[in-house]
């Protein structure tokens, strides 16, 4: 079965079956690894994608729900926005181990892209199911409010 995907502006056609969840379509079909996976049923977030600029878990998304979406993964992110996550992320020094991040970075930049000014009660509503081991949820936090404070200078 074949379905035509676009992923960080590429158009590619996938030999793989429609059931497919998209994060082993990303991560074994297109060899894009910067997507991870935890726990297999949407509950770590580790594997956010945005679909559409919608953060979603990609372990429970199939790749033919997603057949005419754009895709982007933490390799492709692009925006005003994600460079002041990123910035943020190098300046409050948020990873620890970092396996969370890609997928802590991609729902930071969804809740930016739509509140730019964000409550830390709205920050921990929006980011509440990104799973980190290493605790690291007050620096994310930190985070996301100098992201936003970036974006408003």
């Amino acid at each position: 079965m074949s379905n035509q995907l676009t992923v960080n502006g590429q158009v590619h056609d996938i030999h793989m079956h429609g059931d497919t969840p998209l994060l082993w379509v990303l991560r074994d079909g297109l060899k894009l690894t910067g997507t991870k996976y935890g726990c297999g049923v949407a509950a770590c977030g580790a594997c956010t994608v945005h679909v559409d600029g919608e953060p979603m878990r990609s372990c429970q998304v199939r790749v033919a729900d997603v057949e005419g979406a754009e895709v982007t993964t933490i390799e492709g992110v692009e925006s005003e926005v994600a460079t002041a996550v990123r910035q943020a992320w190098d300046e409050i020094s948020v990873v620890q181990c970092g396996f969370c991040q890609s997928g802590q970075i991609m729902s930071a930049i969804g809740l930016l892209t739509e509140n730019r000014q964000p409550t830390i009660d709205e920050i921990e509503s929006y980011m509440w199911g990104n799973a980190c081991r290493c605790a690291t949820y007050q620096r994310v936090r930190a985070a996301v409010r100098r992201a936003s404070d970036i974006l408003e200078a």
